[in-house]
């Protein structure tokens, strides 16, 4: 008897491919062959986003996209996107099955009651209030890298942000069960593993314990970095994300010495500028970021740090703006990811006074990327004439190869089989036009590097 198949699509962050593959595993479990989307499959699962207006209209392009290739498919739509507008997803031509933030691992209970259903949009999805479980979840593909998810949701109330409703609140996986995550992916001979979570800073909620008569969090994410330090068979670990306000300094300090966990922070600021930062609700002032990105320096002087940026919110004017775009000119951080403010449902922002027309939104974001290049490619140009361990993966192009050095340099070398998810130790020569650094690779060089 020849297997049903599954074809699955993830749109959006780290976290959602972490928990793609963990529902992945659940099909292959259940006898399910999984095949490539645009081969044809008996059932598309589809994991969405919301974080912007482009990732919703991407959900409905994936699922004309799906029933092209098969018509007779079965489309179901889960992630964050799902649990906010479950109706709305519903009524788009050709979903079977919506299943918000608590029902979306119990997938396989409802994929037999597609075939009875009457119609089209039947609608799993429960309050968020009802997410309270922490699911674990990692993916596993190119056996280069695994996302290992050890947290989700969130107890911020940033006030453009619609996560908390798509997610919940802040849960987390406890030490053992990562720890036990981590060895697994090892087993499978991944080399890096990188952190993923909501909110990974505030690792430990929904693990608390009472120790004496007070409540308090069973672990820290210092904890957890300093147990999975010792999980032999991983070559490092990248930290995804983490708010600033949980940016400690003993987290700073711990990957200053560890041989493993790789020198890059992504750092989250949206604005820096503080009268935004207060109406977004973030939990610190710019003067805050500005010390943990001088803690980091002192310490790693070659550390990658990268920054998110919002432009356009409510209320920015244009001395706003400059005022932030000095601040982070004058940052000694390495890249930028700028996002564009747009208007979510449910959010105190979209009730705010002076939206900025979308026209000076994107020649803002235009002004922040090219600032992200340039900083991008003077961080790179700092680091040439060094030598440093690169995890080689597959490149688009079967001539070369690609990887990221541990602080987050691309590379570019030519393909050379033997050296694809190892971690060989190269010289930074020359910055190709697209801004990576070109490594030549003699085949000496290589031989005494596997040697």
């Amino acid at each position: 008897m020849t297997p049903r198949t599954v074809a699955f699509h993830t749109l959006g962050c780290k976290l959602n491919y972490a928990e793609t593959s963990a529902i992945g595993r659940l099909f292959e479990q259940a006898g399910y062959q999984e095949v490539a989307f645009e081969t044809g499959a008996d059932i598309y699962v589809i994991n969405t986003c919301s974080v912007t207006d482009f990732a919703d209209r991407k959900c409905r392009n994936m699922v004309r996209r799906a029933l092209r290739y098969a018509p007779q498919a079965k489309v179901v739509v889960v992630g964050c996107y799902a649990q906010l507008k479950p109706q709305e997803i519903a009524e788009i031509p050709g979903v079977d099955l919506v299943l918000g933030a608590s029902e979306k691992f119990r997938i396989l209970d409802f994929i037999d009651d597609l075939s009875k259903a009457p119609g089209k949009g039947m609608v799993q999805a429960g309050a968020i209030r009802e997410a309270k479980e922490f699911t674990h979840a990692f993916s596993f593909g190119d056996r280069t890298r695994s996302f290992l998810k050890v947290q989700d949701g969130c107890d911020y109330k940033c006030s453009f942000c619609t996560i908390p409703m798509a997610r919940g609140k802040s849960r987390s996986d406890i030490v053992e069960n990562v720890v036990a995550n981590a060895r697994r992916i090892a087993d499978m001979g991944v080399k890096e593993i990188v952190l993923t979570g909501v909110n990974i800073g505030d690792f430990g909620n929904g693990t608390e314990v009472i120790e004496g008569s007070k409540l308090q969090k069973e672990a820290l994410f210092i904890d957890l970095i300093r147990a999975l330090d010792q999980v032999a068979g991983i070559s490092r670990f990248r930290i995804s994300s983490i708010e600033p306000n949980l940016c400690a300094n003993e987290v700073i300090e711990f990957v200053a010495q560890s041989e493993r966990f790789a020198p890059h922070f992504h750092m989250p600021l949206q604005s820096g500028n503080n009268k935004q930062l207060q109406q977004m609700r973030r939990r610190y002032k710019r003067e805050l970021y500005a010390e943990r990105v001088a803690k980091i320096k002192s310490l790693m002087p070659h550390c990658c740090i990268g920054v998110d940026v919002i432009v356009g919110f409510p209320g920015e004017t244009e001395e706003d703006f400059l005022e932030s775009y000095r601040f982070i000119n004058e940052l000694d951080v390495s890249y930028l990811h700028v996002f564009t403010y747009s208007e979510r449902p449910n959010t105190p922002a979209i009730e705010m006074d002076s939206p900025v027309p979308m026209e000076v939104r994107r020649r803002r974001n235009q002004m922040l990327s090219i600032l992200s290049e340039k900083k991008r490619r003077y961080f790179y140009e700092q680091h040439l004439g060094q030598t440093r361990p690169v995890l080689f993966e597959q490149h688009p192009d079967a001539t070369l190869m690609s990887g990221f050095s541990d602080n987050y340099i691309k590379i570019e070398a030519p393909f050379d089989e033997a050296l694809l998810n190892q971690v060989v130790a190269v010289p930074l020569l020359e910055l190709n036009a697209d801004g990576s650094i070109l490594v030549p690779l003699p085949a000496p060089f290589v031989a005494q590097q596997l040697a």
